[in-house]
C-alpha cells in the first residue's frame, strides 16, 4: 500500500524560506506572488494490508518523527 504524507507550517508559523522563495520568482520575473508556504512531502510504501491500520501507523509516524506537531499540520493520504 502507498501513501503520501503532506507537512505544512500552522498558520501563524513565520515561514522564513517561503519568503525567500516568493522574492526569488519576483526576482526572476513572476508578477502577482501573493505569498509562498514552503512544505514537505513524504511517500510511503508500507506493507500493512488493513487501511485503516495502515493510517494508523502514519500518524504515529507523524507524531514522533516526520512532522513537528507544534508548528507544523500533517495530512494524510492513502494512494
Amino acid at each position: 500500500m502507498k501513501a503520501r504524507v503532506t507537512v505544512t507550517l500552522k498558520n501563524g508559523v513565520l515561514d522564513p524560506q517561503g519568503k525567500a522563495i516568493e522574492g526569488s520568482l519576483g526576482s526572476l520575473g513572476f508578477e502577482g506572488i501573493a505569498g509562498v508556504r514552503q512544505g514537505k512531502v513524504f511517500d510511503l510504501e508500507i506493507s500493512e494490508r488493513d487501511q485503516e491500520a495502515a493510517k494508523a501507523d502514519i500518524e504515529k509516524m507523524c507524531e514522533k518523527l516526520l512532522a513537528n506537531t507544534v508548528i507544523e499540520n500533517y495530512a494524510i493520504e492513502i494512494l
